[in-house]
């Protein structure tokens, strides 16, 4: 041992040191590429339960947008059969306004109507009530002028009234002078003829609508004809 060198014993401590360091890098070396190993493989693990996650997440988000773009297509269509909706009732409103204006013009119609009618029917009242007098006054005229005047009063037709005067003509008493009376549309006296024609017939009927005198008017037509056979005796 005496004969070892200082030199040499330090070469193989140094030698011994380099063989443990390789020794220990190789030994932490090993450990270190199994743990970077073991962190690769839980790392890719994670990687793939995150990506599956993830991917899931993704189908679903997917689904979510189909199922919004969906509702909103949904919401869309509503929307546009709100606005037809919308569009048709603001027809049919104003199809109610016209057929309340136009019920309206019919009511305002119906009442002027009525109105009218009313008032037509107190004309025709009038009319009648005036006629049913004149016939009174003709009525109570009629034994008077028979048994005075020789006269003969007949109703014909279309409610006329045929007067007939007799022993005018002295040489014939029999023989017939007639005019027919009847009332007009406006409740006037009109004569509708005269047998034989009298000259003055159209001023005796215009005053009898205004005095309203039936005896003067038939008094006055007697005479009359009564001139007319004077002179035709002549």
């Amino acid at each position: 041992m005496s004969d070892i060198k200082p030199e040499d014993e330090i070469i193989s401590i140094e030698r011994e040191m380099k063989e443990f360091w390789t020794k220990l890098k190789n030994i932490y070396g090993s450990e270190q590429i199994s743990q970077s190993l073991s962190l690769r493989d839980l790392c890719k693990e994670s990687i793939k339960v995150l990506s599956e996650k993830w991917s899931k997440k993704l189908k679903e988000e997917d689904l979510m947008i189909d199922k919004i773009n969906e509702y909103s297509n949904e919401i869309l269509h509503q929307s546009q059969r709100v606005s037809e909706n919308q569009e048709h009732l603001t027809e049919i409103k104003s199809n109610l306004n016209q057929e309340k204006e136009k019920n309206k013009d019919l009511t305002d119609s119906i009442h002027e109507l009525k109105e009218e009618c009313e008032k037509k029917k107190g004309i025709i009242s009038s009319k009648n009530k005036a006629a049913m007098e004149r016939q009174e006054r003709l009525c109570k005229c009629k034994e008077l002028f028979e048994k005075r005047l020789g006269l003969e009063i007949r109703r014909i037709h279309n409610e006329q009234l045929q007067f007939i005067f007799r022993h005018i003509d002295h040489k014939d008493p029999d023989k017939p002078y007639l005019f027919t009376l009847s009332i007009n549309e406006q409740g006037e006296y009109e004569v509708t003829s005269c047998i034989p024609p009298l000259d003055h017939i159209a001023e005796f009927q215009s005053k009898v609508r205004e005095t309203n005198n039936f005896s003067a008017f038939i008094a006055n037509i007697r005479k009359a004809f009564a001139d007319l056979s004077h002179k035709q005796s002549a």
